[in-house]
């Protein structure tokens, strides 16, 4: 064949080549644009995406650190040419134009003066002129509510029109649920470290007036198990009273324990007996700090104290699956389950059982309320206390929060 018609081959062999790979890309172009979804499927996701953005600095309140990070993301939200927020005092934190920071005081001022939104036109800003939307930041019923509004938003436009004057009352809102949000958890925070102050007071008057009575009686006849039992009780307060971290192990918990029965044992002497049922394989599992040894102070104070035999305290921990079952169990006089029924509901004699019932609401807010305790007892028929704890651990927020690296080691 000459080389001309080889030449030729060859051109025509390349240029299908070429066609053929012009069409793959082109339909990969088609199809990774498919893929991204339809217009409104991509502007739903812009928005979105920039509202958790924003979120996440406005969880702490509206402080002119945390508003400014915030505005860069509500104004790409609002598309405006710049945006103001105010704080309830004023304080202005701007993303955009810095010329515009006077106006936007003397805007959010109003605002929060008169509680309602307002739209203002042609704004002299030097030569130039712009308008503006100022929407305050409104508190629902919570208290903040009751002290006026948390703050204001100023958008910057030339022009405002319809969609921006309601887009910007709309995120005004949505700035208050975030920020009420945030005092929620605080709240939800401030309220397990109560329900745990309050399960050390139940812990200081009463155990520590009877351990060191207790010590007292064997400072003269036993030295040296006065000098033991003063260890044990610096180590069970020192676990008691730790100023860090909302949960710990089951371990951890059964250390402390072994602590307290040994100052109860000096107490009760032969009319206390012990035993111990634990699976190795649930020592590491994760429980809400002070959830154990409340159950067994309750075995001792409640179920024993006021018999006069004594009795039997049983502390099992068993792998149950995806759980650990953790029970506490004593042969001692029991309660009237009616009685127990007002414990639960925080009736007068809740206060006799505040452990019980502390311990209950924590595993309740930290797992569901289809993991709280479980309580069999009666009159004279002793009292089983179980509790049922995920080995993979907290699964609400604030618990994961807590857990995050705040174990005691």
């Amino acid at each position: 064949m000459p080389e001309s018609m080889l030449l030729a081959a060859a051109l025509g062999v390349a240029g299908g080549a070429l066609a053929v790979g012009i069409v793959v890309l082109l339909r990969r172009i088609v199809l990774n644009s498919k893929e991204l979804g339809t217009d409104a499927e991509q502007a739903t996701y812009r928005t979105l995406h920039l509202a958790s953005q924003a979120a996440k600095h406005l969880r702490g309140g509206i402080d002119e650190l945390d508003a400014a990070r915030a505005g860069k993301h509500l104004r790409a939200l609002l598309g405006c040419e710049s945006l103001a927020i105010a704080d309830r005092s004023g304080t202005i934190a701007i993303d955009g134009d810095e010329a515009m920071r006077a106006i936007a005081e003397r805007l959010s001022a109003e605002v929060l003066a008169g509680g309602r939104q307002q739209v203002h036109r042609r704004i002299r800003i030097g030569t130039s002129e712009t308008d503006a939307v100022a929407a305050p930041i409104l508190a629902g019923s919570g208290s903040l509510g009751s002290a006026g509004p948390l703050g204001a938003i100023v958008a910057f436009a030339s022009p405002v029109h319809a969609g921006l004057v309601r887009a910007t009352g709309e995120v005004a809102d949505w700035v208050a649920a975030q920020v009420e949000l945030g005092e929620l958890d605080t709240s939800r925070a401030a309220l397990a470290e109560a329900e745990v102050r309050a399960l050390r007071a139940q812990i200081s008057p009463h155990f520590i007036y009877n351990s060191l009575n207790a010590i007292a009686s064997f400072i003269n006849t036993d030295p040296a198990q006065a000098r033991e039992l003063v260890l044990e009780f610096a180590d069970f307060t020192r676990y008691s009273f730790r100023r860090h971290g909302d949960f710990t192990t089951v371990a951890e918990e059964l250390r402390s324990i072994d602590s307290y029965l040994r100052l109860e044992r000096a107490r009760f002497g032969e009319r206390l007996t012990v035993t111990l049922r634990i699976a190795p394989e649930v020592l590491s599992t994760v429980v809400p700090f002070l959830s154990i040894q409340p159950l067994v102070e309750n075995a001792a104070r409640h179920g024993l104290e006021s018999k006069e035999s004594g009795g039997r305290i049983t502390i099992a921990a068993v792998d149950a699956g995806a759980f650990a079952e953790i029970s506490v169990e004593d042969d001692g006089v029991g309660i009237d389950p009616g009685v127990l029924a007002g414990v639960f509901a925080g009736g007068p004699a809740s206060g006799e059982h505040v452990g019980l019932r502390n311990v209950d609401a924590r595993l309740r807010q930290v797992y569901g309320d289809d993991l709280g305790l479980v309580v069999e007892t009666n009159i004279g028929a002793g009292t089983l206390v179980r509790m049922r704890v995920p080995k993979a651990g907290p699964r609400r927020p604030l618990a994961a929060q807590a857990l995050d690296g705040r174990l005691e080691q």
